[in-house]
């Protein structure tokens, strides 16, 4: 979280209009795309290969493996730099980009115009906070955005990132080759497969994080701290 709003408010200055300051919907729409592309390259993608492996090492409660192989996720992540090589934390990057990337540029660009609509629609609040409740609701909105536009990302990623990778294959071919055999053996609706517990699962977290996040951001511009696209418009 903090890499991602960081690195979006940094975008969004970069991007703002030098003389107004202003920044606009497709400015906005960038900066959160290259926002969840750091963060996926920083953190994101190794974190997930662990928690992948971590997970998929389990058949089932009722059917767990006799020995497991990671212990924890520190052992996890000694083991596959051991055995694999460093770069396989980064097994997948490519995809876990797109996702984060296109999942955060939706999340903002939802989250500012329907913030944007609602001061518009209630003129005390145009140049002040909304009410927590009106951004906790927006959040939620704009959070369940991004998984709908890149469910078919995520799901090719996780199968991507489960597995071994094959001598002598590329990741693109290994892309091409999953998508293919999901379609083939399992229909178009797989690539949406596990969308409800995802949605459920980030949108009331981005309901979350942005009221907590335009709280902090109202202290922080009160304040003669000074932060960076604290002066900006949205």
């Amino acid at each position: 979280m903090a890499i991602r709003f960081t690195s979006y408010e940094t975008y969004k200055q970069w991007l703002a209009d030098k003389e107004t300051g202003a920044v606009t919907s497709k400015a906005t729409f960038l900066a959160g795309l290259c926002a969840g592309v750091t963060e996926a390259v920083a953190v994101v993608n190794p974190m997930e290969v662990i928690k992948i492996r971590l997970q998929a090492q389990h058949h089932s409660l009722s059917d767990p493996l006799d020995t497991p192989k990671y212990r924890s996720a520190p052992h996890a992540l000694f083991t596959v730099i051991r055995e694999e090589g460093f770069s396989t934390l980064y097994r997948g990057v490519s995809l876990t980009a797109l996702r984060q990337g296109t999942n955060q540029a939706a999340n903002f660009t939802a989250y500012t115009e329907l913030k944007a609509f609602l001061q518009r629609s209630q003129p005390e609040y145009a140049n002040s906070q909304l009410p927590s409740y009106q951004t906790t609701c927006i959040g939620l909105i704009s959070g369940a955005v991004g998984p709908f536009s890149n469910a078919p990302i995520d799901t090719i990623k996780t199968r991507l990132q489960k597995t071994r990778a094959e001598p002598g294959q590329s990741a693109v071919t290994r892309i091409v080759v999953i998508a293919k055999d999901m379609f083939k053996q399992e229909g178009a609706a797989a690539f949406y497969k596990g969308i409800t517990p995802r949605v459920m699962r980030v949108a009331p977290g981005q309901a979350v994080t942005f009221t907590v996040y335009e709280f902090l951001k109202g202290k922080l511009e009160q304040s003669r701290w000074p932060f960076v696209g604290g002066t900006f418009e949205e």
